[in-house]
């Protein structure tokens, strides 16, 4: 399997942004306390993230060392990961009331991944798929995990700053849906694309 940067990309661009611990926690934090004093949160969920996406890489070259077969195998249960989150994001009417009066700082950002179904499952199936055959050298592995931490962290920025903007659009029905079905439809372009390039 070849990489596919743009599948790659779709995938990890729309597990970031849609709603999700992460971004949800962030879009209280800014309306409660302002970018700014935010910061540490958010750099504390930043170095989970890489963490996470490193241990996910380790991981994913450890499985493909001894059991070379299983990177196949892993490309079809991430491809159907992807229509189940395709699904999720279809029908999702997106809660917004997880907001929090207590301060959260970089150690309750950073605990916060190791809780992160989303984090987690983003980064087994990016390196077991997406970027299975991906020089497994240290500079690639810390690039990547960096590349997919940036975009993290450009999620939380956004919501943060203007997530009372994207929470309004998101309640609104006829948004929402057409949000949706466009999401999800980039999402099962990226699962078909990933399962067309196995070999």
């Amino acid at each position: 399997m070849q990489i596919d940067t743009l599948a790659t990309f779709t995938f990890a661009f729309i597990t970031t942004f849609t709603p999700g611990p992460n971004t949800i926690s962030s879009h209280a934090m800014g309306l409660n306390y302002g970018y700014r004093r935010s910061l540490p949160y958010f750099f504390g969920i930043a170095t989970g993230f890489f963490s996470i996406m490193l241990l996910s890489a380790a991981l994913a070259a450890a499985l493909a060392h001894l059991m070379p077969k299983a990177v196949s195998f892993l490309a079809v249960a991430g491809s159907l990961y992807i229509f189940y989150l395709a699904y999720h994001v279809f029908t999702s009417s997106y809660s917004f009331s997880q907001t929090s009066h207590k301060m959260l700082g970089y150690r309750n950002g950073l605990l916060l991944q190791l809780l992160n179904p989303k984090v987690i499952i983003l980064g087994l199936t990016v390196y077991s798929t997406f970027l299975s055959t991906m020089a497994r050298t240290p500079f690639n592995l810390v690039a990547s995990a960096l590349c997919f931490t940036l975009m993290s962290f450009s999620a939380l920025s956004t919501w943060a700053l203007f997530g009372m903007a994207l929470s309004r659009l998101l309640r609104t029905e006829g948004a929402r849906k057409a949000v949706n079905a466009v999401l999800s439809l980039l999402l099962v372009s990226t699962a078909v694309r990933m399962l067309f390039t196995l070999s």
